[in-house]
Parts: structure tokens; sequence; C-alpha cells
């Protein structure tokens, strides 16, 4: 059986059925047609992100998510940077070689 591919939004959904709302979370699993184990999971994760800590996997709460998409900006910046740092250069010895 393939594997259902859930979004953050779901998955914040089912934890704020147990934390804002009060369910049990055999409850909240049953009601959102998941496993127990995933909604203890979500949970766990859901309350270290809102102390601050940035998951490894997906993040569920709004901020850990635009934290996630910002560090990924910074990685490609970064690889960005480097190509232009060898690109210039490399023109720089180009432009040298040109000259003589």
């Amino acid at each position: 059986m393939p594997k259902k591919i859930l979004s953050a939004e779901f998955k914040r959904e089912c934890t704020e059925l147990v934390i804002v709302h009060g369910y049990k979370h055999k409850d909240a699993a049953v009601a959102m047609g998941v496993g127990l184990s995933s909604i203890q999971r979500w949970i766990s994760q859901y309350k270290k992100e809102q102390q601050g800590i940035t998951p490894k996997a997906s993040a569920l709460s709004p901020e850990q998510i635009r934290i996630q998409e910002l560090e990924k900006q910074v990685k490609q910046l970064k690889i960005d940077n480097q190509l232009l740092k060898k690109a210039s250069a490399f023109f720089a010895i180009q432009m040298n070689n040109g000259s003589k």
C-alpha cells in the first residue's frame, strides 16, 4: 500500500485537536484517520517547534516552515555566491591573459 503524503497543515490540524481542543490522542487519530503513533510524533514535534527547535523533518508550525524556507534560500545563495566567485576569478585570469 503506497504511503500517504500528508501536508504540514493537515498534521498541524491533527495536533491542534489534542493541544487546543482537548481531544485524547486516540480520539484525534480516529477522527483524522491516521495512526496513533503518527499523532503522538506530530504532537511531540509541534511542541518542540513551539520551543524554537527547528526539526530535521518538514516543519509543522508556520514559523518553523518559514525558517526552513529561509535556511534553504541561504544555502542556495551561498552556492550561487561561490559560483560567482569562481566565475569572476576565471574571467579575471582570461582578461589578464588577453592583455599580455
